[in-house]
């Protein structure tokens, strides 16, 4: 088994407010503490099937222009998704399988670049907006009972394993592959910063909070009890932990490595960019209305977050 990681974006980051909030507030933590942020998604070459785990985001999404007061950015563009592909030496017509972790845009963008591959979904997640027209989706209901201690299950070949792991989307999964002893553990953003994990907190993203700490908590338990390589999407820790075959260890995190931020200024389209799922407002498509001036309250049309997971492009 082969597996590798497809990067498109480096040099983000996440505050801790961003990364730590979700059931105590974001006003309890600080958002000048910033943890490394990235974009990958990850191949899983079994020599049978090309398996890919999510599909990055849309080419031509605009990059975002944080500033001090951003919650969170998704780095610079480093590549095309499907360029990076290609680089690692694979053509999108021999994916045979995608297992899709869940809905929004950075996981599920190139969806339609593979019209020879099964899409696994979560059978939930079928009626996002994001998946309508693509004809080749397979929806699942996770009948192969329980893997571990992970109560519903899919086993889409020899030593992988499609995971219901609801709670950042109603529709969330993981998958697990087997090999040479250990579990690489592909998760999306139940994480955003392996910290997180270590320190046992929740985002603030999430459609079912009871659900995400469900998860959170099984995926802790399942670390403890089985050598487990684990790889997120939105940190460099996702490919670096891959690239060492490093086993998390709960109780001996692996320090902090700070990321270097700067706001170099640079001029805005006046389009607005989610961080979370990469909805772009553009005022000239909301009857001019600026973004700045939609009221407080105001969520995103696509995943329902706030104004203030919204960066400039």
């Amino acid at each position: 088994m082969k597996i590798k990681a497809i990067q498109f974006r480096k040099d983000g980051f996440y505050t801790q407010p961003f990364v730590f909030g979700g059931e105590d507030g974001k006003d309890k933590y600080d958002i000048n503490i910033r943890y490394r942020g990235s974009l990958q998604n990850y191949l899983i070459d079994t020599g049978k099937d090309v398996i890919l785990v999510d599909t990055g985001i849309p080419a031509g999404l605009p990059e975002e222009t944080p500033d001090e007061k951003s919650l969170a950015f998704t780095g610079f563009n480093c590549g095309s998704y499907i360029d990076n592909l290609k680089a690692l030496g694979y053509q999108p017509e021999q994916v045979t399988k995608i297992l899709l972790t869940h809905k929004h845009a950075d996981h599920s963008g190139e969806l339609r670049s593979f019209p020879n591959a099964q899409i696994y979904v979560n059978a939930d997640e079928m009626a996002a907006n994001e998946l309508q027209g693509i004809s080749n989706l397979v929806p699942v209901a996770f009948t192969d009972g329980a893997y571990y201690n992970f109560p519903e299950s899919k086993k889409i070949c020899d030593g992988v394993y499609f995971i219901k792991a609801k709670g950042h989307t109603n529709g969330n999964s993981l998958v697990i592959a087997e090999d040479e002893g250990l579990f690489y553990m592909f998760q999306a953003d139940i994480t955003y910063a392996d910290e997180a994990l270590y320190e046992n907190k929740l985002s603030v993203v999430y459609e079912d909070l009871a659900a995400a700490r469900e998860t959170m908590d099984r995926v802790r338990e399942f670390v403890r009890n089985h050598p487990t390589v684990y790889m997120g999407t939105h940190t460099p820790q996702g490919y670096e932990n891959l690239e060492a075959k490093r086993v998390m260890d709960l109780d001996r995190p692996v320090p902090t490595v700070w990321p270097e931020v700067s706001f170099a200024k640079k001029e805005a389209s006046g389009k607005y960019v989610c961080s979370i799922c990469g909805y772009v407002y553009d005022s000239a498509e909301h009857d001019g209305v600026a973004f700045e001036d939609l009221p407080d309250d105001w969520r995103c049309p696509r995943c329902k977050q706030s104004k203030d997971k919204f960066n400039k492009a």
